[in-house]
């Protein structure tokens, strides 16, 4: 079916305004239950979230096989790969030596000649493929006459055959129980039905962006004549697909602008000033772009939500302390919420020692003592303590504040929707407090428009004058590990001290890698038994993670030996080498932030990953040190869900959509979704009613479709 462009001739009444459109119910051949038989396929379907005809035809295939031309049987060459069309003459089924597995041999011919195809463990098919039934086989012409089908569908004109064979065969995702062949066939005999689907699509848009139809690009899509028409049906479906999440999310940032209320934090400097004026060294100018903006937020009637992220050692906790300070100078109080006590604990050191005594900061975690907490907590209610730093404990019921005006949200993505809610619901009545999200991982732009597209984006890029790019090398074997151990040496005589990081805890027998109190133990006792040597990880009580911490921030520990726990947060100048056990089992994200550990002082610091030199993650993380491209590179190898745990985390999985290969469709989605809401900001209009009710079916309420 060729695919169909609109044209300004063809453009229906919609888009003129003189009919508007109702929202029609799904067709009702494609609400019919997908026919599909047995218990195994029933529930493979339900994986796969197949429940009628209509979401068999939204399951596009994700690549086609080239099939272009049948071949005769006499054409076909010793291990090459190859469709027939043929007939079956005689078939027969026989166990094989191998015990438990059947072998079925047919014997097939077309008009050059005859050859025995075969199948391994599909017994079944001698009552399905009675002789005089015609097939396509596809597979491997394996010399003397023999040929092993990988696939089989009856030929065209067969009761139940098809033409879906040969040409741009399609390949679906399918799983355990129902396969792409069946997929196939299922989605062969639904062709026809591909009219009934609903064009959400307003045409003035269709016409703008050069898309077809949706009809014929579901028709091209499964079964495309030419492989220019698949790849146009893909980029009309692909780019339908972003509008409507571009829509959703651009409509929740709207909405939460327009809703709710917030006290503004205008602030008179008082605090600010002085500041500023005291700091040991000078903002760059991502953090004055940082301060700006945020004090334009701050200063609305409308609660900000802004996400703040940049390189590591960019400088984001001076940014939030200047938020904080702001908010001080306007009566209110600001929180800083940490998923984990260690990250808590060197949160309040930092923003401490930025602060110079000026103004009282506290901490509040789950390790708090009864006493020390109930005076935190009247003080809280007081107002008489205005900057508190805590974990999940400023989110219980006895916590209270007299005028919460910022919360500041520390590597927010470890934190669920409901969390993040009850920390808001802190504020005054009738208020919401302004929020700051913020994370220590450089966010690909892609993620940014998806996952994050509800929130304004602040970016810090430039590092301050004084950071010393880390050497990184990735080595293997006993030499280097040997070398690396000196290098260590070496500096700890400087007066430098040395992370040593390992994915585990404890040893795993099923996992070959380094556990951190096993190697603690072997450092201690061989390498550095010279040397004094502190353990570090999620699992011990919180006051042994504290007098670690301690002992290493204050230099009285030459090596932290640690788990993943100091991957963000922690700031030790006089650390200059950072050792990373099987680096292949971390991110590169994660890798990244690990090597930003070191080389935050005077010194010149040393990156050591232990692992395969040859992987590309390895490699990347290796030759590249801008942690921006480095998450557009972690992107393309594990993919969009992957990245930041954002399948967990609000990121939908697209049908057809493929990120980051699509991200400039994704832009230009942006680009319409802003401008339809700024011509008609509830999509009212006749024209876009199909487009408000399938924002509503896929993403919200359909009375709240864009700001559900």
């Amino acid at each position: 079916m060729p695919l169909h462009f609109a044209s300004p001739r063809e453009l229906p009444a919609d888009v003129a305004g003189t009919a508007p459109l109702r929202s029609t119910p799904r067709p009702e051949r494609l609400a019919e239950p997908l026919a599909i038989r047995g218990p195994r396929a029933v529930r493979a379907a339900e994986v796969l979230g197949l429940h009628s005809a209509g979401d068999l035809l939204e399951h596009v295939p994700f690549r086609h096989e080239s099939r272009s031309e049948a071949r005769s049987i006499s054409s076909l060459a010793s291990g090459e790969d190859g469709t027939v069309i043929c007939e079956v003459r005689r078939i027969a089924s026989r166990p094989t030596r191998r015990r438990g597995l059947t072998l079925a041999e047919a014997t097939v011919a077309d008009e050059s000649g005859v050859m025995k195809a075969t199948w391994f463990n599909q017994p079944w098919l001698v009552d399905q493929l009675v002789p005089g039934t015609r097939v396509v086989l596809h597979g491997r012409y394996e010399g003397k006459n023999r040929f092993r089908v990988t696939e089989h569908e009856l030929a065209a004109g067969a009761v139940g055959g098809g033409g879906h064979s040969t040409g741009l065969v399609p390949v679906y995702p399918a799983t355990h129980g129902l396969t792409s062949m069946r997929l196939r066939a299922l989605a062969w005999e639904l062709r026809d039905e591909v009219h009934q689907s609903v064009e959400p699509l307003p045409s003035a848009l269709r016409l703008a962006e050069g898309l077809a139809d949706r009809p014929a690009c579901l028709a091209a899509a499964h079964f495309p004549q030419r492989e220019s028409e698949e790849l146009e049906a893909r980029r009309r479906l692909a780019f339908e697909e972003l509008l409507l999440l571009e829509l959703s999310v651009a409509g929740r940032r709207r909405a939460r602008r327009e809703a709710g209320s917030a006290a503004p934090l205008v602030g008179d400097g008082r605090l600010v000033g002085p500041w500023l004026d005291e700091l040991p060294f000078t903002p760059t100018d991502d953090q004055r772009a940082a301060f700006s903006a945020l004090d334009r937020d701050l200063g609305r009637a409308q609660p900000m939500q802004r996400l703040l992220m940049g390189e590591v050692g960019s400088g984001k906790t001076v940014v939030a302390l200047h938020a904080m300070l702001r908010t001080l100078e306007s009566g209110g109080q600001a929180v800083l919420m940490a998923p984990t006590e260690t990250l808590a604990g060197q949160h309040l050191a930092t923003l401490d020692r930025l602060l110079g005594g000026r103004t009282p900061i506290e901490l509040l975690t789950g390790s708090t003592p009864a006493a020390r907490r109930r005076d935190l907590l009247g003080r809280l209610e007081s107002g008489e303590l205005g900057l508190i730093v805590g974990t999940h404990a400023l989110i219980e019921e006895p916590v209270r504040f007299r005028a919460l005006g910022l919360c500041v949200v520390d590597e927010q993505h470890r934190f669920g929707v409901r969390q993040r809610a009850a920390l808001d619901a802190k504020a005054p009545v009738g208020l919401a407090p302004h929020v700051l999200h913020m994370t220590a991982t450089p966010i690909p732009r892609t993620l940014q428009l998806t996952a994050y597209g509800d929130l304004d984006v602040t970016v810090l890029r430039e590092l301050p004058a004084d950071r010393r790019p880390v050497h990184t090398h990735v080595v293997n074997g006993a030499r280097a590990r040997a070398r690396a151990y000196d290098r260590v040496r070496e500096e700890i005589a400087r007066g430098r001290q040395c992370f040593v990081v390992c994915p585990l805890v404890e040893e795993s027998e099923a996992l070959q890698a380094r556990a951190a109190t096993v190697e603690y133990e072997r450092l201690a006792a061989n390498e550095f038994r010279d040397h004094s040597v502190a353990l570090l990880h999620g699992q011990m009580p919180p006051a042994a993670k504290a007098e670690s911490m301690r002992a290493f921030a204050s230099g009285a520990a030459d090596v932290l030996v640690a788990t993943s726990v100091i991957e963000v947060g922690i700031d030790v100048p006089n650390a200059t080498v950072m050792i990373v056990e099987a680096a292949e089992r971390f991110g590169l994200s994660q890798l990244h932030q690990l090597r930003g550990r070191v080389g935050r002082g005077a010194h010149e610091s040393l990156c050591i990953l232990f692992g395969d030199p040859k992987l590309p993650r390895l490699r990347a993380i290796a030759a590249e040190r801008d942690g921006f491209r480095l998450a557009e590179i972690d992107l393309e190898l594990r993919g969009a869900g992957d990245v930041l745990g954002t399948r967990q985390a609000g990121l939908p999985q697209f049908r057809v959509a493929r990120l980051p290969e699509d991200a400039p469709l994704l832009e230009r989605a942006r680009e319409r979704a802003d401008e339809l809401l700024d011509s008609d900001p509830a999509l009212e209009a006749p024209e876009h009613v199909l487009l408000r009710e399938t924002v509503a079916e896929r993403f919200g309420s359909e009375r709240q479709p864009i700001a559900a």
